[in-house]
């Protein structure tokens, strides 16, 4: 273990590299936080490197978030739209540089990765996963082991499912609800409700979304991107979800209070605040540390935390 920060910062650098080189032989996807997250579970910050700077943010990883500048400087780490993914360079550099020292010396001289390095081989068959019932008949067969890659996607996954869930349950029951109105209507009241009627229905399906809905605030690099309060990058940006027609997004970041607001396709020219207030005060959270789930409603500009 490095026995400075700078020294750790490499390690955890090539850490992430480990990650998403794992996470090609695999086929998981994790976004830029979970990456980020798994590498400093592999190398863990110390007392200093957890004190909090500003918005509550660990300094430790804002250091390693802005070193990963470096990976990409050196053409090993590409952060694209879809989130963060490594170059055949990028994996060929685990290989070449397998030793921490000399990947360290590497990355900081710009050594280029010798052009016969070959790519790194898949692990062999990883230990399976066995019920002791099974492995006591000696008949069990073998399953993968998840990664603790993907163990953290899958935390996301399923907890993402759970706040989501309620919601998807209401719009069922309400769609449901109306479809049996629908039935019992009487002729009049199908004509009024029928399209072209003075008082038409409203459905989700209609609403004018925009072209992208960012989380614009001070924990904006604990997703991975470059820089707090940008609304431009990947990393901050929502994602719809055409059943409910709300905007959404869960990160796994530290304890601490955030303050935010919701920008529209990229830019400040069109933001709202607190209670959907356009150019309003700033959202405020105190997270108690793990998954931050926040929606969006763009019909009432305003915001959800499950």
């Amino acid at each position: 273990m490095g026995a400075n920060t700078a020294e750790k910062t490499n390690l955890r650098l090539k850490a992430v590299l480990d990650v998403l080189s794992e996470g090609v032989w695999t086929g998981e996807k994790l976004n830029a936080g979970a990456v980020l997250g798994e590498a400093i579970s592999r190398v863990p910050l110390d007392d200093r490197e957890r004190e909090l700077l500003s918005g509550g943010i660990p300094r430790g990883h804002k250091t390693l978030t802005t070193a990963t500048a470096k990976l990409v400087k050196a053409g090993w780490l590409v952060k694209g739209r879809s989130g963060w993914s490594i170059t055949d360079d990028g994996q060929r550099a685990t290989v070449a540089f397998a030793d921490p020292d000399a990947f360290a010396a590497a990355l900081d001289a710009g050594t280029p990765v010798p052009a016969d390095t070959p790519l790194p081989a898949a692990p062999a068959v990883k230990p399976a996963l066995i019920s002791e019932k099974a492995a006591a008949a000696g008949n069990a067969p073998a399953e993968k082991a998840p990664s603790k890659a993907g163990k953290v996607a899958e935390k996301a996954a399923k907890l993402v499912e759970e706040a989501v869930a309620p919601v998807a349950k209401v719009v069922r029951k309400r769609k449901v609800a109306g479809q049996a109105a629908a039935a019992e209507a009487t002729p009049a009241q199908a004509t009024a409700a029928a399209p072209g009627a003075d008082t038409p229905a409203v459905s989700t399906e209609t609403i004018q979304q925009p072209e992208a809905v960012a989380v614009a605030g001070d924990f904006n690099i604990l997703l991975g991107a470059p820089a707090n309060w940008a609304p431009q990058y990947d990393e901050a940006q929502m994602e719809l979800d055409q059943v409910d027609q709300m905007w959404k997004i869960a990160a796994e970041i530290p304890a601490g209070f955030y303050a935010f607001k919701i920008a529209l396709n990229r830019s400040w020219e069109e933001n709202y605040g607190a209670f959907g207030v356009f150019d309003g005060p700033n959202h405020e959270v105190h997270h108690g540390g793990g998954l931050l789930v926040i929606h969006y409603d763009h019909r009432t500009k305003d915001i959800v935390l499950p």
